[in-house]
């Protein structure tokens, strides 16, 4: 599932740019992205491993390659577990506080795939797991995120507040089209007992949700032209043009026709973080 990174590499390669107000060294770049392609193969394959039960039991996932036999569990984990290996030899060759950081994501790797068990809001640990990448991609070229200040015979506690934003948003965003996708088991999470937006409010009710999110994340990535002194117009174009993606998305929702839904929870998700990247990367370099 390669191309799922593109849910979270621009975004990690935006917060890489705008913290080193430009392109960073090349090795941050190479071992950056290595963390990030290892990270999310290694939770793709746990999450086939930890749902193998499920989707044996969903027709909508009963052809995934665990159920259908098409790889086995023990097959998964070792995947899992070199990728993870890929993933912590990386962020050690970054800074040692991305190395000490890097346990905090495999542990929402790992919790994530159980919540649906118990916790309507899985999505949104979902999100919180993708959005790891752009703290991680800051801490790559700062190293640091959260520091203190002495003012006055004072210690204060501060952090960084623009990959919180960013980390807040593409969180919302995530969580958003995985509700979105969600849509199509609203009958069989229900009857199994698994937790889910919209297994719990309904069609209309997780797609309102769904909105939410999105509107939140629209306006958090409008608010870094206020913290960030190299986007401009430019920046606010390439967040309008997603926003209209982002409508249309919401707009061709059909959980009975697979071919839309995959065009809502994936292609044009993916078109979304390009095009932001995009225009990111015109208003930091060329304007």
């Amino acid at each position: 599932m390669f191309s799922h990174t593109l849910f979270s590499l621009p975004f990690a390669l935006i917060t890489m740019f705008i913290a080193a107000n430009g392109m960073p060294r090349r090795e941050i770049i190479i071992y950056g992205l290595i963390a990030l392609v290892a990270a999310r193969t290694g939770a793709n394959a746990f999450n086939r491993y930890a749902d193998r039960f499920i989707d044996s039991n969903n027709p909508r996932t009963k052809n995934r390659h665990i159920p259908s036999g098409k790889l086995k569990s023990i097959e998964a984990l070792l995947i899992t577990i070199l990728a993870y290996i890929v993933y912590f030899y990386a962020a050690y060759n970054i800074n040692l506080l991305c190395f000490y950081s890097s346990f905090i994501p495999i542990l929402f790797f790992t919790v994530y795939p159980y919540t649906k068990r118990f916790t309507y809001f899985c999505h949104l640990i979902l999100g919180v797991s993708c959005a790891f990448a752009v703290l991680g991609a800051w801490m790559a070229v700062k190293d640091e995120l959260f520091y203190l200040s002495f003012n006055q015979n004072m210690i204060l506690f501060k952090m960084n507040i623009i990959p919180i934003i960013l980390f807040i948003a593409v969180a919302l965003w995530n969580a958003g089209f995985d509700t979105i996708y969600g849509t199509q088991d609203i009958e069989f999470d229900q009857t199994n007992h698994i937790f889910s937006i919209p297994a719990r409010f309904g069609l209309k009710g997780g797609l309102i949700i769904a909105k939410i999110f999105h509107l939140l994340m629209v306006i958090l990535l409008l608010s870094l032209i206020f913290w960030v002194d190299e986007l401009s117009t430019i920046y606010i174009v390439g967040i309008i043009l997603s926003t209209v993606f982002l409508l249309f998305e919401h707009k061709i929702v059909k959980p009975s026709n697979p071919v839309l839904m995959k065009i809502a929870s994936y292609k044009l998700n993916q078109l979304i973080s390009i095009t932001i990247f995009l225009f990111t990367c015109i208003d930091i370099f060329f304007i």
